[in-house]
């Protein structure tokens, strides 16, 4: 292939990107040298530290937009959702890579990775989500090489058009069962973890919201990504599709009210201390605020709307998250953890490198449409600063 071929535009903002993710690397390669004890802040009282809370279990469920768009586009047959359907795809195959390498890097022995897949630990909830999650990672790959051989290894491009359909189906199943294995982890935790979010419906509860997440990260990927390659958002398509999530907040609200009051635990959502005080955070940031924007007609057909609206319910389920592996858990295990400076980097390397690459795979294959890849002229000025 001709290098002419390849492009990846050079601006400011890149460069940054693209010093942050070599300081990240470097520091992965200290850390594999010398392990996790100089390089984290982990201890035996606190084994999970930012590697699996936000790098992980965070990242796996920001990464769900692309089953839930495959859900409605593939399974279903929403149609008018087909034209982000490719960068739903890419967004969730990059989310799912990091994870991978998040996971890694928080192995002690990083060396006996290969272990679990000899050595059948069946009964084990992690044992599941780690054969899960790199099942389905493998069939991301090969959903992408539908597109990748559309320029690159065109004589294979009909082989895996005819895998696509059974990959897509695969690729619905297999995240709802690590989606929801995550929440289990934490129901085996009886009596450690806060009763605000210890509950049995936890899986639920996780698989819920890694669906209403994926539409408000595939618009926030949208909107952003059109900044730094001049192309149109589809912004009634993202507008409906988050219309679509809240429902399924809606439901989740319900529920989560409803099993609060039928545990007992309502009380504790008022009473003042950490825990209450982030729970509430979670709830009223990150679930009743966007439904007021999705119900709001004037409010959900904004651009200003669609960017609040997925902002904070991507931060809702964020600090969900942080609230399931840290504060909930914070009263029982005792002591403190707060991640150390090369656990910050490694993190904020690992998005740097989600983010170039993204970029790169846009400006180089079919990911968005090309009749909204249009450079326009009010977005050229801010396009050579992204």
């Amino acid at each position: 292939m001709a290098a002419k071929n390849w492009s990846f535009r050079m601006t400011p903002t890149r460069a940054v990107l693209m010093a942050l993710a070599a300081i990240g690397g470097a520091l992965m390669v200290y850390r594999l040298v010398v392990g996790l004890g100089p390089t984290t802040n982990l201890s035996d009282e606190w084994p999970w530290g930012m590697w699996i809370g936000f790098d992980v279990l965070t990242g796996v469920a920001l990464a769900g937009g692309g089953y839930s768009t495959c859900l409605l586009v593939n399974i279903m047959g929403i149609k008018k959702f087909a034209p982000i359907a490719r960068a739903a795809l890419l967004t969730s195959l990059i989310g799912y890579l990091l994870v991978m390498v998040g996971l890694f890097l928080d192995i002690g022995r990083w060396f006996n990775f290969w272990r679990p897949f000899v050595s059948w630990g069946h009964t084990s909830i992690l044992f599941e989500v780690f054969w899960c999650v790199s099942l389905y990672t493998t069939v991301q790959l090969l959903e992408f090489g539908e597109i990748a051989t559309e320029k690159v290894g065109k004589r294979w491009h009909n082989i895996f058009k005819k895998i696509l359909p059974v990959l897509l189906i695969v690729g619905v199943l297999l995240p709802t069962l690590h989606q929801s294995s995550l929440g289990s982890l934490y129901v085996i935790e009886v009596g450690k973890l806060y009763p605000l979010w210890w509950s049995l419906l936890l899986p639920i509860f996780f698989l819920m919201s890694s669906f209403f997440v994926g539409p408000a990260m595939v618009s926030l990927e949208s909107l952003l990504s059109s900044r730094a390659t001049g192309h149109k958002p589809e912004y009634n398509v993202l507008q409906s599709l988050i219309k679509i999530a809240g429902y399924m907040m809606l439901v989740y609200l319900v529920l989560k009210i409803g099993d609060l009051f039928y545990r007992g635990a309502a009380g504790l959502v008022f009473a003042g201390n950490l825990e209450g005080n982030m729970f509430l955070l979670e709830m009223i940031a990150g679930i009743i605020i966007p439904l007021i924007i999705c119900f709001t007609p004037k409010l959900r057909n904004s651009k200003a709307g669609l960017a609040t609206f997925s902002v904070l319910v991507v931060a809702g389920v964020i600090i969900n998250r942080m609230n399931v592996v840290f504060t909930g858990m914070s009263d029982y295990i005792g002591g403190s953890y707060f991640p150390s400076a090369i656990e910050w980097l490694v993190s904020i390397g690992l998005v740097a490198m989600g983010v170039l690459g993204y970029l790169f795979i846009v400006e180089n294959f079919n990911i968005v449409p090309k009749e909204h890849h249009e450079v326009h002229e009010e977005t050229d000025a801010v396009r050579h600063t992204a």
